[in-house]
């Protein structure tokens, strides 16, 4: 089983002036601990109610931050876990991606979702349309980057976008594009877009729940799979851990039984969330203490 880090707050020690040192840093530690992932949230303003601070907390934009992170990473793969398709136009959104594949040698990866964020929205003006909107929106985005990266320039016309031509140069390294991964666990449209146009499909547990919950939504994935003449094994399955990071020998323990379990069912990668204000000590822990354990799954 793979490891991913993802980080979700900017509010460091020594403040906003030692964000990008601090990210720099952290980048590094994941390298050395050879983690498979640094994924970043993608929102504007803090998500408050999470223990992670008020609204104003500090919060980076993610694209532009994980440019930041391709300059100071050599393996690590980088995305957004995951894009709300509401923030981007889907064109522009392929050429961003694209764009972060390329100079990372290609290391990018799409993840997307329908979005949530409400108040996020309203503060800065970002159009919220209905949830079934949101959906349309993100099944017409999944087909407007698909088509952006392949060999078809040609127009696109759907309900809520039309363009003229998907010319995007250049391509991304990654063939036959970067991974395109879908997170949330919605049985009648998340999982059904995830079985017709992903390559990887994200579901947040909780810590202690067991892998039962999981292994029901992989029941309604495959059946997805059957009914769009998709085979089930070629999705990527990753599980976000929604709990503090294993940081000693009990809860490491308890940890590795909890992700064993998970393995069992076909889970290739667990992504951490260090919660704090530094997550280099956690960071630091875990590739001296979990990593090598998880690798042996």
């Amino acid at each position: 089983m793979k490891t991913g880090i993802h980080l979700v707050s900017y509010d460091v020690p020594g403040g906003t002036g030692a964000i990008a040192p601090v990210l720099a840093e952290t980048a590094g530690l994941v390298e050395e601990a050879e983690i498979s992932s640094l994924t970043l949230m993608d929102h504007y303003l803090q998500v408050a109610g999470m223990g992670l601070g008020e609204t104003d907390a500090p919060m980076l934009e993610g694209y532009t931050a994980l440019a930041f992170l391709a300059a100071h990473t050599r393996a690590v793969r980088l995305h957004l876990l995951v894009t709300g398709v509401t923030y981007r136009h889907p064109g522009l959104l392929a050429k961003i991606v694209s764009t972060l594949d390329v100079l990372s040698g290609g290391r990018a990866a799409l993840g997307l979702g329908a979005a949530w964020y409400e108040r996020e929205h309203r503060a800065l003006g970002v159009p919220y349309p209905p949830l079934a909107e949101r959906f349309e929106r993100l099944e017409e985005t999944l087909q407007i980057v698909r088509q952006m990266w392949s060999r078809e320039t040609g127009p696109y016309q759907g309900a809520h976008y039309r363009l003229a031509g998907t010319i995007n140069s250049p391509q991304p390294l990654t063939r036959p594009h970067p991974p395109i991964m879908i997170g949330g666990g919605g049985e009648q449209k998340t999982l059904r877009l995830v079985a017709k146009y992903a390559d990887a499909w994200n579901l947040p547990v909780q810590p202690g729940t067991g892998p039962d919950a999981f292994r029901t939504k992989l029941d309604v994935l495959r059946g997805h799979c059957d009914r769009e003449g998709r085979d089930f094994d070629t999705i990527t399955k990753s599980v976000m851990y929604v709990g503090t990071p294993p940081s000693d020998p009990a809860t490491t323990d308890a940890f590795i039984e909890e992700m064993t379990a998970h393995a069992a069912l076909g889970v290739e990668e667990v992504h951490l969330m260090p919660c704090g204000p530094d997550p280099r000590p956690v960071i630091a822990y875990l590739g001296e203490h979990v990593v090598p354990h998880l690798a042996r799954l």
